[in-house]
């Protein structure tokens, strides 16, 4: 494991490298407005254990990348995607497997339409279509618009900000299982304190898209597998469905009352899924584990 700081193109980004370089090479993209935290060393070095060369990295605005004035981003979400082909290029990896979750499940959508030669294949966590059709979508939870509405922290205290995120956190997981707190909190606290500056993850939420990608979902040539929670109060599952069945030959695994994010409780399930779709063939494993929509 080693964190490193590189150049893409005059932006600072935070890295950090799990497993063998010679292995099979698997990019995680968080969801915006979350560092690399999110994705948890344990998970981390469950796939490199599985042989795999994993990178983590943070966003623009959080950990230890390039942070922008408060407001003033300077960057788009489109610039976020080149962000992830960048952290290919300082790590000299020509193409890698990508898996994003939320957001940034949207992001690895768009770095294969537009870079599909870096691209190996696609896993795409409690995310929805980053291009939309003309497809009705099911609407967030009243549960959680209701907190997005009435939502308060003091962002220049450190504990009103833990207990926000906290409180956001139990939202995002759905109600249907236990809500490890204690685990949240700490990892919330580790985020918050880890930040060169924490409140510039708020840019996030005022980030102009950039140039919309005119290429629809459908023309993703890279093999996908869909992991969707069925509890998800942001993207309930009828988003992972329409992935599913608008990326070609795409595979669906429905997590059984999991909600929003990686829950620690899905991590074998995750990762003997995600070994299986990045094993070459005759390797073993179903490089389409899951069930078709």
């Amino acid at each position: 494991m080693s964190e490193r700081v590189i150049d893409a193109g005059g932006v600072r980004l935070c890295t950090e490298s799990f497993g063998e370089r010679a292995a099979p090479p698997i990019l995680l993209v968080m969801g915006t407005g979350a560092s690399m935290l999110w994705w948890e060393e344990g998970f981390c070095r469950m796939l490199a254990e599985g042989g795999r060369f994993v990178i983590r990295y943070d966003h623009r605005d959080t950990g230890r990348s390039v942070t922008y004035g408060a407001g003033r981003p300077g960057y788009t979400g489109a610039d976020l995607v080149e962000d992830a082909v960048a952290v290919l290029d300082a790590h000299g990896i020509p193409a890698a497997h990508v898996v994003g979750v939320s957001a940034g499940g949207a992001l690895a959508q768009l770095a294969a339409l537009r870079h599909p030669d870096r691209v190996l294949s696609l896993v795409l966590i409690s995310t929805s279509p980053a291009v939309r059709g003309d497809r009705e979508l099911p609407p967030p939870t009243a549960e959680f618009m209701n907190f997005v509405a009435s939502a308060q922290a003091d962002w220049s205290q450190t504990d009103s900000v833990v207990d926000h995120l906290v409180d956001y956190a139990r939202v995002l997981a759905g109600g249907r299982r236990p809500f490890d707190e204690a685990a949240v909190r700490d990892l919330v606290r580790r985020d918050v304190e880890r930040a060169d500056d924490f409140a510039a993850v708020r840019n996030h939420d005022v980030l102009p898209d950039g140039e919309p990608s005119r290429a629809p979902v459908s023309s993703i040539a890279a093999p996908t597998l869909v992991i969707h929670g069925t509890a998800d109060p942001m993207f309930p599952l009828g988003h992972g469905r329409a992935l599913a069945e608008e990326i070609p030959a795409a595979r669906l695994l429905p997590l059984e009352g999991a909600g929003h994010g990686l829950d620690r409780a899905d991590w074998t399930t995750v990762v003997h899924a995600v070994l299986a779709h990045t094993a070459a063939p005759g390797q073993g494993g179903n490089p389409g584990a899951g069930t078709r929509r």
